[in-house]
């Protein structure tokens, strides 16, 4: 599945730092683009399940955020703002600076989502952040194990003891792609973006893009917000009143993946009312 849904798109580079950023486009003469930002540790890949469908209807826009996947490192401070600016910057080259957009982004890539709408916000429709942190609450502690010191079968169980501990509420949903995007995608992670998820930035950056149409989905069993999901969602209403909030029962952090048709049909009635 993977390779077909590779081959399908168009890849563009563009500069990054002293390298280059990587970007996969579906449909580049669909209707309104669709930029969706996969999360930490992660790549384009982390949408596997969006794509096929959006890029049926739209253009859809997926980048390997600076030093994630295939892009290399960003400039320095590498930090959410600079990686944000990195993205339009790219997108300039990309997509018309007359088409206005939609933003999807998980995880990390919620809080660059946050930081791109800041400088962006004319010119898109509507955000939507999925297991979104950095909105100045606790961040639980997950149980993670060391995967590259491992090869084979002890590999393999390394990634399904993460994506349990991490990214699925209910473990028996991991499947062989899931297993084989965490393997692609933890080979290709080097920067540290855990760092940022404590912090308040998207909380921060989401007050000062107004005007935006804002949409929040988080699975009921994140397992960096749980059990004080409400506390996320308490600080996004407390800067964004007017947020759209939706919660997966039974998800877990990555629940565009684990709970797929939910956030499928959330997006289909998101994603069309921002016409």
């Amino acid at each position: 599945m993977l390779a077909k849904l590779e081959s399908q798109a168009t890849r563009l580079e563009t500069p990054c730092g002293e390298g280059r950023m990587v970007w996969r486009v579906w449909n580049a003469g669909g209707g309104a683009p669709v930029m969706l930002l996969h999360g930490g540790s992660g790549s384009w890949r982390h949408w596997v399940k969006q794509i096929p469908w959006l890029a049926a209807e739209r253009m859809v826009v997926a980048p390997d955020i600076p030093g994630l996947g295939e892009s290399d490192d960003p400039p320095e401070p590498q930090d959410p703002a600079t990686i944000a600016q990195v993205l339009i910057d790219g997108l300039a080259g990309i997509v018309p600076d007359t088409a206005r957009m939609d933003l999807v982004g998980f995880s990390f890539g919620a809080l660059t989502s946050g930081f791109v709408a800041k400088l962006l916000a004319p010119r898109l429709r509507s955000v939507t952040i999925c297991g979104a942190g950095a909105l100045g609450t606790p961040r639980s502690p997950v149980n993670m194990m060391k995967v590259r010191d491992k090869t084979g079968a002890a590999k393999v169980e390394a990634h399904r003891h993460n994506l349990a501990s991490l990214m699925f509420g209910d473990p028996s949903r991991i499947d062989a792609l899931a297993l084989e995007i965490q393997e692609i995608n933890s080979n290709g992670a080097r920067l540290k973006s855990r760092q940022f998820a404590p912090s308040g930035n998207l909380r921060d950056a989401l007050a000062a893009a107004q005007g935006v149409k804002l949409n929040a989905i988080w699975g009921e069993r994140d397992a960096v917000a749980w059990p004080n999901l409400h506390e996320r969602m308490d600080a996004l209403r407390s800067v964004r009143p007017d947020a759209r909030i939706a919660v997966v029962p039974g998800a877990g952090h990555w629940v565009a993946y684990e709970a797929a048709a939910e956030v499928d049909a959330l997006l289909r009635d998101w994603l069309r009312q921002g016409d």
